[in-house]
């Protein structure tokens, strides 16, 4: 966090834009064959032409980093579920925090699915309860291009034995279809060379299930783990805006 000044206006051949990489912070994973944490809002319009870019004016512009959301905790109730992460700002570009993972064992229709956020948290597995359970929404709230994808759905109404992926950047968490009992994968980030090399960030958290963890997507997505292991789901990696891991 800090501040982006800017101190003169461009000359008549200058520039007056700018290019931006903005990524909020990742969801939390949940707990109980839960879902993976859903990768922080992605949102850049590099590479621009040099008059194409964001305009700015000479004046100070706050830069505001967002953190990531933290993981489900206990063993029943909503708590399982983990937390959105927060967003990024600069200028007039907002990027919206990754949605958390669903707990597995939270009762009620509709409680063990992802939330919704800039890349929608994973769903969990379904605790018998007799309903299928869906990945939060990417791209919430909605911006063009879209700064997300949705988390992984679980299809198996009769209690599957694993969540699914947190959503990426660059692609939707991996689905838990009926009968799956690893953990799955969480959706992938996207490469960018803004910095002068290319990065990927933006990777959705990998699910938790009753046989083994899902990988953490590309990009900084934290790793699931089996259930029971016991161990915590695995963080996001730092300044990546990666997911976290199931529990």
């Amino acid at each position: 966090p800090g501040t982006f000044t800017v101190t003169s206006a461009g000359g008549t051949d200058g520039s007056n834009s700018v290019e931006y990489l903005v990524v909020a912070g990742g969801g939390g994973g949940g707990t109980d064959r839960a879902g993976g944490g859903g990768a922080g809002g992605y949102r850049t319009n590099f590479p621009s032409p040099s008059t194409g870019g964001l305009s700015v004016s000479a004046q100070a512009y706050t830069i505001t980093v967002g953190s990531g959301g933290g993981g489900g905790t206990g063993t029943g109730g909503p708590g399982e579920s983990g937390s959105n992460g927060t967003v990024s700002t600069f200028s007039t570009i907002t990027s919206a925090g990754g949605g958390g993972g669903a707990g597995g064992n939270v009762d009620g229709t509709g409680t063990q699915n992802g939330k919704p956020g800039g890349s929608g948290g994973g769903a969990a597995h379904c605790s018998g309860t007799g309903y299928t359970t869906t990945g939060g929404s990417g791209n919430t709230p909605p911006v063009s291009p879209s700064q997300g994808n949705r988390g992984g759905n679980c299809g198996d109404p009769q209690g599957g034995g694993t969540g699914a992926g947190g959503g990426g950047a660059g692609a939707a968490g991996t689905d838990s279809p009926p009968g799956t009992d690893g953990g799955r994968t969480g959706g992938a980030g996207l490469a960018s060379s803004i910095t002068g090399s290319s990065v990927t960030r933006g990777g959705g958290g990998g699910a938790s299930g009753n046989s083994s963890g899902g990988n953490g997507g590309p990009g900084g997505g934290g790793a699931g783990v089996r259930n029971n292991a016991p161990a915590n789901g695995n963080p996001g990696t730092a300044n990546t805006g990666g997911g976290g891991g199931g529990a």
